[in-house]
């Protein structure tokens, strides 16, 4: 079963969301973050492949149809050359409101783990992933995270071909998704999952300090 789509679109641009869009859609199932917290192998073989190694996107994706958000959205372009016939979804929203959702509750998390650590802690996904290769190791200065946003959407559109790509905000709801794919519009409402307030309760089953 190869990808069908392919989610470009950084975490907190609606990504949880989304994820939950294509699946009722029928793209069962939809990669996320989410499968790789719990999931051991999920985290050494995308750690592996922020470090450089050599992967197999057929066996790391294996049972999925589709991906959104981290980890995935930051090999856009590997895995879009190598699934020929994927479509590319970005989704993107108000940089600054990106920036301050990203401040508030995942960056939170990196930062107070890395704390933690006092730097001794082992390779790390979220450290080598969001941390040094997306953030450039700057998490505190919104100038610098706002920029390399809107880097990563300019990076996004320049490279994939238009026909391929959708440019999405959740709140444009189930039209402008489903005209993309191809699909009957659903009479359920579009998903809206994974607030900041839910955050902690999503990721980690309890409040803030868990």
């Amino acid at each position: 079963m190869a990808l069908s789509i392919i989610g470009a679109g950084y975490g907190r641009t609606g990504t949880l969301s989304l994820k939950y869009a294509l699946e009722a859609l029928g793209y069962d199932k939809c990669h996320h973050m989410l499968e790789v917290i719990h999931d051991p192998a999920q985290q050494s073989g995308w750690l592996n492949a922020t470090l450089g190694k050599t992967t197999n996107w057929d066996e790391l994706l294996a049972g999925f149809q589709a991906t959104v958000d981290w980890p995935a959205c930051h090999f856009y372009q590997e895995l879009a050359d190598y699934y020929h016939d994927a479509k590319v979804l970005l989704s993107v929203r108000d940089p600054h409101e990106w920036y301050q959702s990203m401040r508030d509750t995942t960056l939170r998390v990196i930062s107070r783990r890395m704390a933690d650590s006092q730097g001794n802690e082992k390779p790390n996904l979220g450290i080598e992933l969001v941390v040094k290769a997306a953030f450039d190791g700057i998490l505190d200065d919104p100038d610098h995270g706002i920029a390399i946003f809107n880097r990563h959407i300019e990076q996004v559109k320049s490279s994939i071909a238009p026909e391929r790509l959708l440019i999405f905000d959740v709140r444009e709801g189930w039209e402008p998704l489903c005209s993309f794919l191809d699909k009957q519009v659903p009479k359920t409402p579009f998903p809206r999952v994974n607030s900041r307030e839910e955050f902690d309760e999503i990721f980690f089953g309890g409040g803030p300090d868990q």
